[in-house]
């Protein structure tokens, strides 16, 4: 009997860099840091030297309004 393969129930969270981040913002790659460091999107994800962003995370964000994601101690 042949095995099928079947897709994982979840697909993986897709990470985003900051070229894809700032098209979707529709604003360059150097804005989107900007943002970032004020506080006023989702908290990239670092791996190692790398810097990511959750698709969800980011989708998310744009539907509620991109609101401001205030830290504390900024």
């Amino acid at each position: 009997m042949p095995h099928s393969l079947t897709p994982p129930a979840v697909a993986p969270a897709q990470l985003l860099d900051v070229n894809q981040v700032g098209e979707l913002l529709n604003c360059s790659p150097r804005h989107v840091y900007r943002l970032a460091d004020a506080g006023k999107m989702p908290r990239p994800l670092r791996l190692g030297s790398l810097v990511r962003w959750n698709r969800e995370s980011i989708n998310d964000w744009i539907a509620a309004g991109c609101p401001d994601c205030g830290r504390a101690g900024k």
